[in-house]
């Protein structure tokens, strides 16, 4: 179709789009889809070159006060047997991560409203002792003051999902939180000199073609530092257990669309595509454009009681058994592991968040002044 290959090809060329070119190349078939993948890769070739950025994912804690419809972890789901790890178990786990060679390590809980903030900050600055290794959060909203804490700790990036881009269809989903105050969420983190992540599920329950549009121009506008977006899979002990997953070849699709969008930004090949592909996913999100892969190195005796969707891969695989699988992968893809911690592209940050949590603090009170102006 001469209409799909001029707006990829523009797209490709100027990083922009409008929601109808949007829509037009998230409804692609076979032939275009391929075609749209190719170009994302070359954006990504031309930007990130070869190398692959590592992320060793510890889940540290299982407990979470929120009940979002679609989410394992949710508060309701009194089935799951919830655990939290001990400050040196965490630190243990970091040292073994570094020591097989990953240059960061992404700590994310459910939102445990038992976790001890000082503690955590405790543990952050262990690991930047023990390891010379970025250090990621991803424990869902604290308040303003304890994002200050963590980054006076020594926390350098900090991800925290918007999960779509439509309010409406955010509250349907989570029950007990507001859309808006996750963006002002966002808002305060950058401020405070976090590297910053969000990202959205595909094939969500009321989720259209226009709305996926509306989250790709959304996460454009947000200069993110990094994007995550997975399809949706449904978990049997949510109310929506008998959901439709989303679909994988829509989620490629869509981080196609978001490498040309968002050229700068690391984009993992999540783990969610390879519950939906065991054997591809991650192969086909890195083709896509993606250029992060995040290993599980959570301790065997928790991995799957973090019980976050259906189907969650390589719960029985040991940390040091599973990294010659991914540099295997890499391998027969003409990829190489990243060299440093990879950091943001955007910023450009040399972030050892040496600073002092008075600093923060500050940065803290400036971000409240912030008044978000939806995109909508």
């Amino acid at each position: 179709m001469p209409e799909f290959d001029a707006t990829t090809a523009s797209l490709e060329g100027t990083g922009r789009a409008t929601r109808r070119e949007l829509m037009t190349l998230l409804a692609a078939d076979g032939r275009q889809t391929r075609a749209l993948l190719a170009a994302a890769d070359r954006v990504r070739a031309a930007v990130a070159g070869d190398e692959v950025h590592l992320r060793a994912l510890i889940e540290f804690s299982s407990h979470c006060r929120r009940n979002c419809r679609y989410c394992g972890l949710r508060r309701d789901n009194g089935g799951l047997a919830r655990y939290r790890m001990r400050p040196e178990e965490i630190r243990a786990a970091a040292r073994a991560a570094a020591d097989l060679g990953y240059r960061t390590v992404v700590l994310q809980s459910g939102e445990d409203a038992g976790c001890d903030i000082r503690q955590l900050a405790h543990v952050i600055g262990g690991i930047k002792r023990d390891r010379e290794v970025a250090v990621t959060l991803a424990i869902g909203e604290r308040s303003a003051e304890d994002y200050a804490v963590l980054r006076g700790a020594g926390a350098d990036r900090f991800l925290l999902r918007v999960e779509t881009s439509s309010p409406a269809l955010y509250r349907r989903l989570h029950p007990d939180s507001e859309w808006r105050d996750r963006v002002r969420a966002l808002t305060v983190l950058r401020r405070l000199g976090y590297q910053t992540g969000s990202g959205v599920m595909i094939g969500l329950p009321g989720q259209s073609l226009r709305t996926l549009a509306d989250d790709l121009l959304l996460l454009q506008s947000l200069d993110l530092d990094m994007i995550g977006v997975g399809p949706f899979i449904p978990h049997p002990a949510t109310p929506l257990a008998g959901a439709r997953a989303g679909d994988l070849d829509l989620a490629l699709r869509f981080i196609a669309c978001l490498r040309m969008l968002c050229p700068a930004a690391l984009i993992p090949a999540t783990t969610a595509l390879a519950a939906r592909d065991p054997a591809r996913g991650w192969e086909r999100g890195l083709a896509a454009g993606a250029d992060v892969l995040m290993p599980n190195v959570t301790p065997l005796c928790y991995r799957a009681r973090y019980d976050i969707y259906a189907g969650k891969m390589w719960n029985s695989h040991a940390p040091a058994d599973f990294r010659p699988r991914v540099d295997d992968l890499l391998a027969r893809m003409g990829r190489r592991p990243g060299s440093g911690p990879g950091h943001s592209r955007i910023r450009r940050a040399v972030s050892t968040a040496r600073g002092s949590e008075g600093t923060a603090r500050a940065a803290v009170a400036r971000g409240r002044s912030l008044r978000w102006k939806e995109q909508m």
